[in-house]
């Protein structure tokens, strides 16, 4: 079992940065893929980044490689998401989730949500 937890969400203008965070709860986060997706309101959730449990890959949907980077600290229990340049299509409810590897992920069918954290961006 893993719980997640979101934070660092909030308002920002266009072309600015923010860091979110989602801190795990159990021991066994390392062996985790973890992954950010976003759910802009009455579109689907969709795909954001995801790491490795090791953090030595990362994968990035199109529209944000180059200005979001995804990290980890499996020390901490901690994966971050830093966001620059930000545009308003970033407006979104920003999720965390976990799951045994990518396709799980990117699948969307992992058990292993946050509750979500707001960004939004100002034009």
């Amino acid at each position: 079992q893993v719980q997640l937890v979101e934070s660092g969400g909030g308002l920002v203008q266009a072309g600015g940065s923010l860091g979110l965070s989602c801190a795990a709860s159990g021991r066994t986060f390392s062996s985790y893929y973890m992954g950010w997706f976003r759910q802009a309101p009455g579109k689907e959730r969709e795909f954001v980044a995801a790491i490795t449990s090791s953090g030595l890959s990362t994968k990035y949907v199109d529209s944000v490689k180059g200005r979001f980077t995804i990290s980890r600290d499996n020390a901490k229990n901690t994966v971050y998401l830093q966001m620059n340049s930000l545009k308003p299509s970033d407006t979104a409810v920003y999720y965390c989730t976990a799951g045994a590897n990518m396709a799980v992920l990117t699948a969307k069918i992992s058990p292993y949500w946050g509750q979500g954290t707001q960004v939004t961006v100002s034009s």
